[in-house]
């Protein structure tokens, strides 16, 4: 009985030792991007392209700071549509999606949309954001807090994606590696613009 129930624990402990060395070695991030990026290529995790059904303001009272120091205040961007993304650099489903962000960016009118790419890595990893942006050549704008963000975008799970409309309401979320570089949401965003 005792090595029935051995046996049966083996692969459970042996998952857990394995778990504990990915996070231990820093490669778990790796492991996740990978699984992100194939699930991102099937189409299973296609932005919605829908907005939500009960639209919430969205709490404007914050800064960010750019990547050159600048202290820029929220509320600069009411009036325009804005897709904030909420990201990390060791987090894994964050670096899958960023190639669709990149690509959605590059098509999309940015005189209408406002990309902020918002980075929640701590302070003294930035020069790690700079070499990861410039490493994969990104040109949307990246951010950093600046003081404390909003409950609304203080969030548990990144990466986290909001879009929100000219009149301030946020009308769509996206939880986890998404991709955003579609027709249905490229049409999507445009409509917002209207």
């Amino acid at each position: 009985m005792f090595i029935r129930i051995l046996n049966w624990l083996k692969p459970i402990f042996g998952a857990f030792i394995l778990i504990a060395l990915l996070q231990v070695t820093g490669l778990m991030g790796s492991v996740s991007y990978f699984a992100q990026s194939a699930m991102l290529k099937t189409g299973v995790r296609n932005a919605s392209a829908k907005p939500l059904k009960n639209p919430e303001p969205f709490d404007f009272n914050f800064k960010v700071r750019n990547t050159a120091g600048e202290k820029i205040s929220f509320d600069r961007y009411k009036g325009k549509v804005i897709f904030l993304n909420l990201w990390a650099t060791w987090c894994g489903p964050c670096r899958a999606e960023m190639p669709t962000i990149q690509s959605l960016f590059e098509k999309m009118d940015t005189t209408g949309v406002e990309f902020v790419i918002l980075s929640i890595d701590r302070d003294s990893d930035e020069p790690k954001i700079a070499r990861y942006i410039n490493q994969f050549k990104y040109t949307f704008p990246v951010y950093r807090p600046s003081g404390t963000l909003p409950a609304q975008i203080d969030i548990d799970y990144i990466p986290t994606t909001l879009i929100i409309n000219k009149e301030g309401k946020i009308i769509s979320k996206e939880v986890g590696a998404t991709n955003f570089d579609t027709p249905k949401f490229r049409k999507f965003l445009s409509q917002l613009l209207q």
